[in-house]
């Protein structure tokens, strides 16, 4: 089993950063795909951004291109979401999720096995 703890949310402005984190623990993650989610108020979870097992590979979603990049240090085993140019309808829940498929890249929650509790990212405008 592998466990997730996402960090790193709070409040921030419009225009600012946030960096996410997610730590995994039972197993080491260094072969795992891995990806962040989002779920807004009254909305379905959202696709964010996907990693391949090696970092050597990323998807991104087109609301978050260019402003959000998704890292990985399996050396450390945590999985990174940092956030530049935050605009207000980035505020959601975000979790952090993992399967054991090496090449994964997928946008659909159900190709992930694992995830996280969510940390709560606000951004005010």
């Amino acid at each position: 089993q592998v466990q997730l703890v996402e960090s790193g949310g709070g409040l921030v402005q419009a225009g600012g950063s946030l960096r996410l984190s997610c730590a995994a623990s039972g197993r080491t993650i260094s072969s795992y795909g891995m990806a962040w989610f989002r779920q807004a108020p009254g909305k379905e979870r959202e696709f964010v951004a996907a990693i391949t097992w090696s970092g050597g590979n990323t998807y991104y979603a087109d609301s978050v291109k260019g402003r959000f990049t998704i890292s990985r240090d399996n050396g450390k085993n945590t999985e990174y979401l940092q956030m530049n140019s935050l605009k207000a309808e980035d505020t959601a829940v975000y979790y952090c999720a993992a399967d054991n498929r090496q090449l994964i890249l997928s946008a659909s929650p159900t190709a992930y096995t694992y995830w996280g509790q969510g940390t709560q990212v606000t951004v005010s405008s």
